[in-house]
């Protein structure tokens, strides 16, 4: 028998998996494909990857600006996907031997609870094998959604899943949807130089963010040739020989592909939960936020499955760290969900943590919005990426409770605030600190000089 089985191998399982050598337990990961998930095969990596040589292809472009003269880059599109697929496969090759190296027996296969303590795992063609394990971790993870009227075919309609290993470049690309993966396909394809159709149903793109961020990104990929429809609701493509064609608002237009980017939805239809005392909010699993536990003992869920947490790779690091530790320990270590980053991978980059203006409003707490702009630091003026802005949301009288930053390295930046708005820090705490110059973070620590009513720029 082990100490705790855990299934599903993306960053939730497997952070827990890992994190319990700590406390000398004996674990079972189950994967039906690979360890490392979506994020690593069909998610994070891959498409950081892409992105990738899209800043590459651009700074290449615009070496010209910095007395740099090159000819004009081409992309060879096979191998910057190979070079995708080299990296995916190392971090995968490091994660199993790490996984091995902690003792963590892997096993192949399709986990179910049979009952709490018995997972069966069927291997395929079948072969199954049974379990038993003290406490049971839930990570299956989450896939991509769509909706009706559109067929996902993998050609011409596709998700993500496809468009990360697209064996050569789309012409002609709408995204349905500009959540954080339709706006950071939108930006990778059009500096690959695709035409691309950005259509969002909600009213600004990156719906629930900062508004002035959204706006700083909406004219950046304005700018790159994305065509940006929000507010309209697009209907079902109809398929002709020259490709989809999309309609709304009185308008149309053919493409070659659409990519549906609307979300993702929880693998929990066939794990086994329907054996435990485990509740659901849809397709989602609630859990003791603090402890990650279900409603039936022993049985624990981490990760895109939980109901109302961010479906984030590092929130379902956190999420297995915590479950984990009341496992062994019976002490509960909630994860603080107020200061998980949430970093948006365009050009420029968009990164928030805390609440934004409009969430505090809309919570009743009366705040102060303090910025400062990238064009007024001379770092950003030197690497030539000027657009954007750190903005610090402050309680009015009290600490600092969220940061959104639009801009150069905003997902590098973003950390110096969560750790603001982890500590609840006043203003004139975090203002105190000085930043190197020349930097970008130059940027953060102008804004918190502002907010603590001592500006120096």
């Amino acid at each position: 028998m082990y100490d705790l089985a855990v299934i599903g191998g993306g960053p939730g399982g497997y952070a827990a998996a890992l994190y319990a050598h700590n406390f000398d337990l004996s674990v079972a990961l189950v994967e039906a494909d690979k360890v490392g998930g979506t994020c690593l095969h069909r998610g994070c990596i891959p498409a950081k990857s892409w992105l990738q040589t899209a800043e590459t292809m651009t700074r290449v472009a615009s070496a010209g600006d910095f007395g740099v003269i090159s000819s004009p880059p081409t992309l060879d599109w096979e191998r910057a996907r190979e070079r995708k697929n080299a990296v995916v496969a190392r971090n995968h090759t490091g994660l199993s031997g790490l996984l091995k190296r902690r003792g963590v027996d892997v096993i192949e296969g399709r986990g179910r609870i049979l009952s709490p303590g018995m997972v069966e795992v069927d291997s395929g063609a079948g072969v199954t094998q049974r379990v038993e394990a003290k406490q049971t971790i839930v990570a299956t993870g989450s896939r991509p959604r769509s909706i009706p009227g559109f067929e996902v075919d993998g050609v011409r309609v596709v998700t993500s899943d496809h468009a990360l290993d697209w064996r050569e470049r789309p012409p002609r690309v709408a995204v349905i949807g500009a959540g954080a993966i339709g706006v950071e396909f939108a930006s990778m394809l059009a500096d690959f130089g695709s035409e691309v159709h950005l259509f969002e149903i909600a009213p600004q793109i990156l719906p629930g963010m900062d508004e002035a961020a959204a706006k700083v990104l909406k004219r950046a990929l304005s700018k790159k040739g994305v065509a940006i429809h929000t507010g309209s609701a697009v209907e079902a493509p109809v398929m002709g020989d020259g490709g989809p064609t999309l309609s709304w608002a009185g308008e149309t237009v053919e493409v070659d592909t659409v990519l549906v980017a609307v979300g993702r939805a929880p693998n929990t239809s066939d794990v086994g939960l329907e054996t435990t005392s485990a509740k659901m909010e849809g397709e989602f699993v609630m859990v003791d936020a603090a402890t990650m536990q279900t409603a039936e003992a022993g049985v624990y869920a981490v990760g895109d499955i939980v109901a109302g947490t961010p479906q984030l790779a590092h929130a379902g690091f956190a999420e297995g760290i915590a479950a984990v530790t009341h496992i062994a320990t019976g002490v509960a270590q909630p994860v603080d969900y107020r200061a998980i980053p949430l970093v948006v991978y365009t050009d420029p980059e968009v990164a928030a943590v805390g609440m934004t203006s409009e969430q505090a409003a809309e919570a009743g707490v009366e705040v102060e919005v303090h910025e400062h702009s990238f064009a007024a630091v001379a770092r950003a003026a030197i690497q030539g990426h000027t657009a954007g802005t750190a903005r610090v949301i402050v309680e009015k009288g009290g600490p600092i409770m969220g940061a959104t930053i639009t801009g150069p390295q905003a997902g590098e930046l973003i950390h110096e605030m969560m750790f603001a708005v982890g500590w609840e820090a006043m203003p004139s705490e975090a203002a105190s600190f000085i930043h190197a110059h020349p930097t970008l973070a130059e940027a953060v620590g102008e804004t918190l000089l502002a907010a603590a009513g001592r500006s120096l720029h």
